[in-house]
């Protein structure tokens, strides 16, 4: 019974956080990005269904825009929680690195297309 309300305790004050801040990114950049990434951002994994996961967590002051979401596993996203992005890198012994040089060529090419250069839904399938 405890652990029910702890759930909706923390999913309330998490929609509350999301509601005072602007969530700006799109089904089509999210389409996008998934593309550009072509896995998990973190391990590299493909084939797997791909969640949203905020580089800076909301919890940290994140949102949901270009620059803060990459595409994760599930493993990767649950395992990284709330955590700052670099710390739990080394802590899983991933390429720090590459990870940050990869998100910012792709936030780069992501910021530089037009709404009309983004891949359809049909072509990203």
């Amino acid at each position: 019974m405890t652990s029910t309300t702890r759930r909706v305790r923390v999913a309330r004050r998490r929609r509350r956080r999301l509601s005072r801040v602007e969530n700006d990114l799109t089904d089509l950049q999210w389409r996008a990005m998934q593309a550009a990434w072509g896995g998990c951002a973190y391990c590299e994994v493909t084939g797997r269904p791909l969640q949203r996961d905020c580089v800076l967590p909301i919890s940290r002051g994140g949102r949901y825009t270009l620059d803060n979401v990459v595409p994760a596993c599930g493993s990767c996203n649950a395992s990284k929680c709330n955590a700052e992005v670099t710390t739990w890198l080394r802590r899983k012994k991933l390429d720090e690195r590459a990870f940050l040089l990869r998100h910012a060529e792709v936030r780069r090419g992501l910021a530089e297309q037009s709404p009309g250069d983004l891949p359809s839904p049909d072509d990203i399938g």
